[in-house]
């Protein structure tokens, strides 16, 4: 991926994109096999390889920033599920109210165990991965597999704590489960960070 203004735009997308649509899925539980975990362990993996990229090409300040603007994202999302909560319902949607107030209610919550755990996460994963960078700069499978599967202990452990904690009769089967399959998942994204950072200009 050449260093160029629109791919680092593009990048930053992927990145917003995955880390809103995280918060929206993860009331979903779903079952792979024995594992019990929610739906956005299949889009918040892709925030990481996003940063993890955008440090390897443009650096630690850049996906610095990134990470500072997914935060302050995540607020303004969740102002304006605050407000959609409080907007007074049509009279003929009156019915489906409470639905809607349990979904938007549950990603609220879902969105600040989210920003609690991003802070911690994603500041680790972009540390760890540059100071990995300028011990084994040829090791680029190490930086990136150390820095991903290290924070995102750190960010299953305590998103689902804070989001699941006396809705779920099990946390640390979800954690174990949510974090094994976010393995696997830093295992597989190993081949797109070496396309996507073979070529710099």
């Amino acid at each position: 991926m050449d260093k160029t203004e629109k791919n680092l735009i593009w990048l930053n997308c992927f990145f917003i994109a995955s880390l809103l649509m995280a918060n929206i899925v993860a009331g979903k539980i779903v079952s792979i096999g024995s594992f019990v975990l929610p739906a956005a362990v299949v889009a918040y993996p892709i925030t990481f390889l996003c940063t993890d990229i955008i440090g390897e090409i443009w650096g630690k300040q850049e996906a610095n920033q990134t990470v500072k603007r997914g935060f302050l994202l995540q607020i303004f999302a969740l102002l304006l599920l605050s407000i959609a909560i409080l907007l007074p319902p049509a009279a003929f949607a009156k019915a489906y109210q409470e639905q809607f107030v349990a979904v938007l209610s549950n990603s609220a919550r879902f969105v600040l165990a989210s920003l609690c755990a991003y802070v911690v996460s994603q500041h680790c994963d972009v540390t760890i991965f540059h100071k990995l960078k300028r011990k084994f700069y040829r090791q680029k499978w190490l930086r990136n597999n150390v820095s991903t599967m290290t924070s995102q202990l750190l960010d299953t452990a305590i998103f689902i704590t804070i989001a699941f904690y006396g809705n779920v009769p099990n946390l640390a089967v979800m954690i174990i489960s949510q974090y094994v399959v976010k393995f696997c998942m830093a295992l597989l994204d190993t081949p797109f960070f070496y396309y996507f950072t073979k070529s710099k200009k």
